[in-house]
């Protein structure tokens, strides 16, 4: 059977997997009847409440006698690391652009990713159907962005369709009519060449994804460059340099049909395939028959740009509503994920129970930490900090600088502006954007935007609209200013009193309810000051036998503040925790005795930091 390999690629939330849900149904994929869950494709619960895809995954329908392998790759930059391997074994790419939108900066970083793989690109104008859409200006930004990107000829003559993937229709033009997604398939199979593959040779593929399953292992997915592999059969794994790492015998070969995976005997060059049986073997590895001496060429990975601690949690309510808690299965659960997740690293630390987690940012860090509370764990975390490195050339401190596309309405610009360079942001760019809202481009140090989102929301009263990614590494811009208020921290141990945070308010906004259960060292709430107070929340009032009318009778508190697990990681300083367990996500202080606070205090200030 004659084989497409493609990827399709776009900005977080422009539509990629219901189109691909929609590509499902009308290949014939799915019975007429057959019950489907909306985002067939996002099938973790994770990517299903955030509304964002998170792991490559591929699936593969039939048109008119051909498969069609289809990856969906995450549109948002924190997993990009996905994007850039899977684009090695596809043979074309369909980008997905908004209509209203347009080109956003995960689209120009994926774009230009497959550009220079000599990819040739289709491109789909969705959503066209919205209100505010903009269809042809928006058909204009892609072409100048190919432009920007440095495409060739070939690929600046890339076929357009216009397109609702919800309503399941493309068409070559806004008067067509609008009836099924044919045109698209139709044009895969016309614009998408077959792979360029060896069948006679031996059996070598490159391994793009991993992930771990509980009962085959190591499942290593990749499409075979040239030769065919049997199930059963003894194979290698070689690294980038031509070392062998391991040899084993394939225990299970899968092949991607529908949204299944199912078992095969065989699988031919060209096709996308997983293997279980590897112990070792990972990312950018080749597979390979015995016979074969030499690597496939593989992308290298980004490195990650953000750290954060892991550690046991130590609080006195450690174990109350989690299962696992020991050092060992965090550090167990931790190396399982840095196994099926090449852009994570997991090292080891001087304390026994801790552990340095590092990731492309905060999005990705804290996506893993809600998936291991979910799954029962318990642990302590740290405030994420920006991983520096050093110019081999200059040796000059570098830092990751992002590209940080915002759009607002014109009243707020001026408000985003100020803040932004407070953090030592660079204006790139402003223009109008349309409809009253103006488009500004700065390239920002990664780590004057962690825990600004909630504050750029609260700057334009929810209807900015920021989007990051990585750049590159750039010299070091000075000290940013970090949080200005201090915090409120619990004295003492035992469950929260009305009457106490009724007093407590007028000293700032508070972050727990009556009737919670505190200890000393949890921050209870947010100082109006920037020093840090120690208050009392367990305290009662005193009772007398004279009855008053006085207006304390009927306390009423303001809704204390809740935060997210991501805005309580984004709000924290480097003396404070984020306790996150399955059932509550609190914030303490890293040492709860206030003397071993001041110690501490008193050895950083001594040490200079």
């Amino acid at each position: 059977m004659e084989i497409r390999n493609i990827a399709i690629i776009a900005h977080v939330d422009h539509g990629k997997t219901t189109l691909v849900d929609k590509l499902l149904q009308q290949s014939g994929t799915f019975r007429q009847n057959q019950q489907v869950a909306e985002r067939a494709m996002d099938s973790n619960d994770l990517e299903r409440e955030r509304g964002i895809t998170i792991l490559a995954k591929c699936t593969s329908v039939v048109w008119q006698g051909v498969r069609i392998n289809i990856v969906d790759t995450p549109g948002h930059a924190d997993f990009g690391g996905e994007v850039e391997r899977i684009l090695s074994m596809v043979d074309g790419v369909v980008v997905l652009v908004d209509a209203a939108e347009g080109p956003l900066p995960q689209t120009k970083f994926v774009v230009g990713k497959a550009l220079r793989l000599g990819l040739r690109p289709i491109v789909l104008i969705n959503k066209v159907d919205r209100p505010d859409a903009r269809p042809h200006p928006v058909h204009d930004e892609i072409f100048d962005l190919f432009a920007a990107l440095e495409a060739s000829d070939e690929q600046l003559d890339f076929p357009t369709l216009f397109a609702s993937a919800k309503q399941g229709w493309a068409a070559e033009s806004l008067e067509a009519e609008r009836k099924d997604l044919a045109p698209l398939f139709d044009l895969i199979l016309r614009h998408v060449p077959p792979p360029e593959v060896q069948p006679d040779e031996p059996f070598r593929m490159l391994v793009t994804t991993l992930e771990y399953d509980p009962f085959l292992g190591r499942v290593l997915t990749g499409r075979i460059q040239s030769g065919s592999v049997k199930a059963n059969a003894t194979v290698k794994a070689i690294a980038r340099d031509g070392q062998t790492i391991e040899q084993t015998r394939i225990t299970k070969l899968l092949a991607f049909r529908g949204l299944e995976r199912q078992g095969v005997e065989t699988a031919e060059a060209g096709d996308i395939v997983a293997v279980a049986g590897f112990k070792t073997a990972t990312v950018a590895d080749t597979i390979c028959d015995v016979s074969v001496q030499w690597a496939l060429p593989a992308q290298p990975i980004d490195p990650p740009t953000l750290a954060m601690t892991f550690q046991v949690n130590d609080s006195p309510l450690a174990g109350r509503e989690g299962d696992k808690v020991t050092s060992r299965m965090i550090r167990a659960r931790l190396v399982r994920e840095a196994e099926g997740n090449v852009a994570i690293r997991v090292r080891d630390t001087e304390n026994a129970d801790a552990f340095e987690v590092a990731g492309r940012g905060e999005l990705q860090l804290g996506v893993l930490i809600e998936t291991m509370r979910r799954e029962g764990f318990e642990l302590a975390v740290g405030r994420p900090r920006v991983l520096f490195r050093t110019d081999q050339q200059t040796g000059q401190r570098q830092e990751p600088i992002e590209e940080v596309v915002i759009d607002v309405d014109d009243a707020y610009s001026g408000v985003v502006i100020e803040k932004m360079s407070l953090r030592k942001a660079e204006l790139k760019d402003m223009r109008p954007s349309g409809g009253g809202k103006t488009r500004l481009t700065f390239h920002a140090p990664s780590r004057g935007l962690i825990g600004y989102h909630g504050e750029f929301l609260t700057d334009t009263r929810g209807t900015g609209v920021m989007n990051r990614i990585f750049h590159s590494y750039g010299a070091y811009r000075g000290p940013i200013a970090g949080r200005r208020n201090g915090v409120l921290v619990a004295t003492d141990a035992g469950v929260s009193v009305a009457y106490a945070l009724w007093y407590l308010e007028e000293r700032g906004p508070l972050f727990i309810d009556p009737g919670v259960q505190v200890y000393q060292g949890m921050v209870i709430g947010e100082h109006t000051r920037d020093s840090d107070l120690d208050v009392n929340p367990l305290k009662e009032k005193q009772l007398t036998n004279i009855r008053t009318t006085s207006k304390d009778e009927a306390i009423r508190l303001t809704p204390p503040r809740r935060m997210s697990l991501e805005q309580a990681i984004a709000y924290i300083e480097e003396d404070e925790l984020v306790e996150v367990t399955p059932k509550s996500i609190r914030i303490r202080k890293r040492h709860l005795n206030p003397e071993d606070r001041k110690r501490a205090r008193k050895l950083a200030a001594a040490s200079g930091e």
